[in-house]
């Protein structure tokens, strides 16, 4: 058995989870709404004030889609409830990032800003000049955001300079020793 997809999901209160046909999930919660189509061969069922995923039989393809449809119904409702957070640090002199409207505004060192809209369901809040929270109830919208403004300039080994994540740890290399 799936150690991870045999865990009952709990519904916490304030949580409707409504489970149509193909299974097609539906969670509401404070934070929003959030519905996806997870895999048709498992058996998704809400007992009581709990979600159980079942899996027909002990195919490779069905062991491996038993804890993914688990996990992904899980991130819906911790989505809903308490929403994701991503936090990134922008490092280097004369990097800094701004926001006006649902447009980010990033200056990397390029001969221009880099411009970025926020998508729909993700908020981005710019603290200070180097800072930027990335947040939303969809954990793959969120990340995916997150990591497409770390592409903007990602941290190089010798500075440090670009953009990183708050709980990244960048590999420091040395630099160019002079001859003697």
């Amino acid at each position: 058995m799936s150690r991870i997809g045999r865990l009952p999901i709990t519904i916490p209160a304030g949580v409707t989870v409504e489970i149509a046909e193909n299974n097609k999930v539906t969670v509401k919660g404070p934070k929003g709404t959030l519905e996806k189509e997870l895999p048709v061969e498992m058996e998704i069922k809400q007992e009581g004030d709990q979600i159980v995923v079942t899996r027909p039989n002990d195919l490779k393809k069905m062991k491996s889609l038993h804890g993914l449809t688990r996990t992904l119904i899980n991130n819906m409702v911790v989505g809903v409830t308490e929403g994701y957070k991503k936090v990134l640090e922008v490092n280097g002199v004369g990097y800094r990032a701004a926001k006006a409207g649902n447009k980010l505004t990033l200056s990397l060192g390029y001969s221009h800003p880099v411009e970025m809209t926020d998508p729909e369901g993700v908020e981005t809040v710019v603290e200070g000049q180097n800072k930027i929270t990335v947040q939303g109830i969809d954990k793959e919208k969120v990340g995916q955001y997150a990591a497409e403004i770390r592409d903007k300039r990602r941290p190089e080994p010798y500075k440090g300079k670009g953009i990183k994540y708050a709980d990244e740890v960048i590999r420091r290399k040395v630099g160019k020793t002079g001859k003697k």
